[in-house]
């Protein structure tokens, strides 16, 4: 009876298991006894039906042993009932206890200060965060069903309904916060994305910007026409490429810009690097422009040594001609000679025009 008595229910669920194995014991214990009851009551309504003279005795022992009998077994099951019933309490703590410490766990990651470097170890952050996204969404039916047991266990056990409603509570607390951690970090990666990625294109677009100076510089000025012809063709070329490029210094500055009105920690650094891309832009379409100017200035010194060299080696010929001393011996001959004569005439007023 001092077993089905005791008020001792356990500290913690591996205490309270250690009571059920005990009263298990006991229960086993207390069905062996159950035959010895039984023929307890068999001999004494023997006796009885004998007519033993100790009849009112017998009757009156067999009374009491069946109901100390009874008075333990339903004391059995009252104890059966509170083991089972703490059984569940220790449960529910348990269980709280360890999503309580797998929160905190997730929440250091969350408290973390590193919001990557450079594009690849910001994107590996988010995935990574995503990652720890999906695991709350995942607990959340976990703590939506312990606060439903809490909620069942106050109504079945309201002598422990302050103590379940603690812990309730305590879960809640540390559930909103981590949501709330996970919501700002997300929000901090994203704005750390949108930096990295504005930085990206800032290097690759400077970079570009300092290879097309070097190519757009590379070239000598030439020394024929053919030569200077290809110049511009080439230069011309660059042009194209510099125009495909706008879309790039467009979206570049669009994001720069959405970071400076979204009040962006590092606006300060965003502002610079959005100057010194105007900047480079702009010296890189003026260097277009010069060398522009330049290259047709050469085409047109080529055309002018092309077309020199041509009328001096016209007029070297032509001078053969005029020194020529014959004059003709006969009419047929002079006529021919001054058909010649004018011929060279209006070659040279040709050769005039493009002289003047």
């Amino acid at each position: 009876e001092a077993i089905v008595t005791s008020e001792e229910l356990g500290q913690d669920l591996e205490h309270v298991e250690v009571l059920q194995k005990k009263f298990e014991e006991f229960q086993t214990d207390l069905a062996a006894h159950e035959e010895r009851v039984n023929e307890v009551n068999q001999f004494a309504g023997k006796l009885i039906q004998e007519q033993h003279p100790e009849e009112e005795l017998i009757k009156s022992k067999q009374d009491e042993v069946n109901a100390s009998w009874q008075r333990l077994k339903g004391l059995a099951l009252q104890r059966q009932g509170k083991l089972f019933g703490a059984a569940e309490v220790q449960r529910f703590n348990r269980d709280v206890d360890e999503t309580i410490s797998w929160i905190k766990e997730k929440g250091q990651l969350m408290a973390s200060d590193d919001f990557g470097r450079d594009l690849a170890s910001v994107q590996a952050l988010l995935r990574k965060h995503e990652g720890l996204e999906r695991d709350l969404a995942a607990l959340e039916d976990k703590v939506k069903a312990l606060c439903a047991e809490a909620d069942r266990l106050q109504q079945s056990h309201p002598i422990n309904a302050s103590q379940i409603q603690v812990k309730r509570e305590e879960l809640i607390a540390n559930w909103e916060q981590i949501r709330t951690l996970a919501a700002e970090r997300h929000a901090r990666l994203n704005d750390s994305y949108r930096l990295q990625r504005f930085l990206a294109d800032f290097r690759d677009l400077t970079s570009w910007v300092t290879e097309m100076k070097a190519l757009i510089n590379a070239d000598e000025l030439a020394n024929d026409v053919a030569g200077a012809e290809a110049l511009l063709d080439r230069h011309q070329e660059h042009k194209g490429e510099i125009d495909a490029h706008e879309d790039s210094f467009k979206s570049a500055d669009e994001s720069g810009q959405g970071l400076l009105a979204a009040g962006h920690y590092a606006s300060d650094e965003v502002k610079e690097k959005l100057t010194v891309l105007s900047d480079e832009r702009s010296a890189l379409l003026e260097l277009w422009e010069l060398r522009r100017q330049q290259y047709e200035q050469c085409m047109d010194l080529q055309l002018f040594y092309r077309d020199t060299e041509q009328v001096d080696n016209w007029m070297s010929k032509q001078e053969a001609f005029l020194l020529n001393e014959d004059l003709g011996d006969s009419l047929d001959s002079v006529e021919a000679l001054l058909k010649k004569h004018e011929d060279f005439e209006k070659s040279l007023s040709a050769q005039e025009e493009k002289i003047t």
